[in-house]
């Protein structure tokens, strides 16, 4: 039986701050901006409730910088921003990709470039959390359609961060932040929840903060305490000084690519509706995924067989799983906020690419069931 008090009713964006509190967020850093400013103003009051520390700091930059230095000595973190913020963040990011520095960044976006349009709705930063950050590198980014699932992947985010030591960022859009609906809290245990790996070489002996165990895992030391070691951004070694040696280089580029794209099917998250017998597969994610299950189950009950497969790993990319479940389909469309980003993803998933076509809008107007379905007329007009 559900515990009443584990009853909510509110923000996407208060779903993620109860998220990242059931995962052990004990340190935020941020600075308020739509449509993003709800997880910073209710961390202030929430974190010190935790016994957490919430500072506000003077911009975005700083605020990665604040969250970079309080992992490494220890603490599960988190920052939150949107847009320019997110622009803001990228070298900071970069850093925390090459020192392997676990930390969570929720990205709720709006329409851009630039400032763009701040209070509406829109998913055109996946090629930037992808690609944001200079140089040869690979990415966790994790997205939701409703608020039950916000909070799971929330908790996902900080589990993917401590096991791979890597930033993940949490892909949420103006729509799904700032609308209302119910949230039940799992209780404690419920979900699983993963603990920083500490080394247990002890004080006085050497340790390398590099180093892999045989399942690839680096266990951290709390820097400050019991070890010193160097960290950079620069390619180092496995005690982490900076090391231009090209075997050095070439082996942790690939080591920091690999134990990411290597899992991608661990990583993956997504869900499905109606796929077994689907002649027509709706591929989305976000606030864009409710309009495509709305319009499948409206079809279908007309006779369409229309299933949707909805994201919820975008990086990185899911190839299989999108070519394994669009592979009897006549037809795909994918239905995004952007000009078409994960569509590339997605044609270069699937066996026949010409058959994948693009719903969108641009205009800071949620995608409705309407617009996917004019689409899927065009479609069908053409004989597919």
């Amino acid at each position: 039986m559900t515990n009443k008090d584990n009853i909510r009713f509110i923000q996407g964006n208060e779903a993620c701050v109860e998220g990242a509190l059931y995962a052990g967020l004990n340190f935020f850093a941020g600075y308020p901006i739509t449509p993003s400013t709800e997880i910073t103003e209710h961390l202030s009051e929430r974190l010190p409730q935790t016994g957490g520390k919430f500072i506000q700091m003077e911009d975005e930059i700083a605020s990665m910088g604040a969250i970079i230095g309080a992992s490494l000595t220890g603490n599960k973190v988190m920052t939150a921003t949107s847009g320019p913020g997110f622009s803001l963040k990228q070298e900071a990011l970069g850093y925390a990709c090459m020192a392997e520095i676990p930390c969570v960044i929720a990205n709720v976006q709006r329409g851009g470039p630039s400032t763009g349009n701040p209070t509406h709705v829109s998913q055109g930063d996946i090629n930037q959390a992808r690609w944001g950050t200079h140089g040869d590198h690979a990415i966790i980014a994790l997205t939701a359609s409703n608020h039950q699932d916000v909070f799971k992947i929330t908790v996902e985010a900080f589990n993917l961060a401590e096991t791979y030591r890597t930033p993940v960022i949490i892909l949420l859009d103006e729509a799904i932040g700032h609308m209302r609906e119910k949230l039940i809290i799992p209780e404690p245990g419920e979900l699983p929840v993963v603990d920083r790996l500490r080394t247990h070489v002890p004080k006085g002996v050497d340790y390398h903060p590099y180093l892999p165990r045989e399942d690839d895992r680096l266990p951290m030391s709390d820097f400050g305490a019991q070890h010193r070691y160097n960290v950079t951004g620069l390619f180092h070694d496995m005690w982490g000084f900076p090391n231009n040696d090209p075997a050095v280089v070439n082996g942790l580029l690939h080591h920091l690519v690999d134990k990411i794209e290597n899992s991608v099917n661990d990583i993956a998250m997504y869900k499905e509706y109606w796929l077994d017998d689907a002649e027509y597969v709706l591929v989305s994610f976000g606030s864009s995924a409710r309009s495509s299950i709305h319009l499948a189950q409206n079809r279908r009950a007309r006779g369409m067989k229309i299933g949707v497969l909805e994201l919820q790993t975008l990086w990185p990319f899911p190839t299989d799983i999108v070519r394994e479940k669009c592979a009897n389909a006549k037809a795909v469309i994918v239905v995004e906020m952007n000009m078409g980003q994960v569509i590339t993803q997605v044609k270069n998933a699937v066996d026949n690419p010409n058959n994948v076509f693009l719903a969108n809008r641009i205009d800071g107007q949620l995608i409705s069931p309407t617009d996917i379905k004019t689409v899927l007329r065009m479609i069908q007009g053409k004989g597919v």
